[in-house]
């Protein structure tokens, strides 16, 4: 009996949306040339479309272990930037601003701004969603991302499957909803934000069995389910983006892989 509750709680962690997805890059899965190809591809395509700011998801564990209806274990916003490198010159290009784990029970998170190389380095596979906002809240995020409320909004609490509707934990996915909303509803606060989200934002149904439920927490303490009620509900790209698209937010919402853009 006692393996087969050992088997459940592990399997628990192969099928939700892991801390993996939402760590700093780490051992690479893909070549490094691939890569960095990959990346700018994603970045030229948003420059190309005009894109001043994006919320751009990445794939970090094999689609076929993870929960029904989600696709993207990473979100983070891309903003185009201006850039100096290490021989001091001059350029453009788009920064990832990320929510990251920490710590060695990944129970901690940082915010953090890296390449878009960086972003997409320890992928599972080259495949990105991407969300473009209208022109007029790319205008009001950019605000955001640049004043105080941006870190005023991270919770390091971190929790794979936080509930977007309390202020107990927080993960990446999270974040972005909370900066999204700070920005379409012209506030920096929280409880506010957090109002704002219960009335007009519906998560992500997670399907999390009773004894998988119960042990997650013994297994990994950032896979509790402590801050939810009878049903587990989190934010993911594709919950964000339903949202968006449902109240005439988004100019365009799609996918990118390295042969093709497919609409999402």
């Amino acid at each position: 009996m006692y393996r087969l509750i050992i088997a459940a709680v592990l399997s628990l962690c192969l099928v939700l949306p892991a801390d993996a997805g939402s760590s700093e890059a780490g051992a690479p899965q893909l070549p490094a040339a691939e890569v960095a190809a990959f990346a700018n591809r994603v970045q030229q395509d948003l420059a190309a479309r005009g894109a001043r700011v994006a919320i751009v998801s990445r794939m970090g564990r094999d689609p076929r272990v993870m929960p029904k209806g989600v696709r993207y274990t990473h979100v983070s916003f891309w903003v185009f930037s201006q850039i100096t490198d290490a021989n001091g010159r001059k350029g453009t290009e788009y920064r990832a601003y990320n929510l990251y784990q920490i710590g060695a029970n990944g129970t901690r998170s940082h915010l953090v701004q890296d390449s878009p190389a960086d972003f997409f380095a320890g992928a599972y596979n080259f495949d990105a969603g991407v969300i473009i906002p209208d022109a007029r809240l790319q205008a009001k995020l950019l605000k955001v991302i640049a004043s105080p409320t941006y870190a005023k909004l991270h919770n390091p609490r971190y929790s794979v499957l936080a509930n977007p509707n309390t202020t107990q934990f927080q993960n990446c996915t999270e974040h972005t909803l909370d900066v999204l909303m700070a920005a379409v509803y012209g506030t920096s606060d929280i409880a506010q934000i957090k109002a704002n989200t219960a009335a007009h934002f519906t998560p992500q149904v997670i399907a999390v069995g009773g004894v998988k439920r119960a042990l997650a927490g013994a297994t990994s303490a950032a896979l509790t389910t402590v801050d939810h009620g009878a049903q587990v509900e989190t934010a993911t790209f594709e919950s964000i983006a339903r949202f968006m698209k449902a109240n005439d937010l988004a100019a365009r919402v799609y996918r990118v892989t390295p042969d093709a853009v497919y609409k999402f």
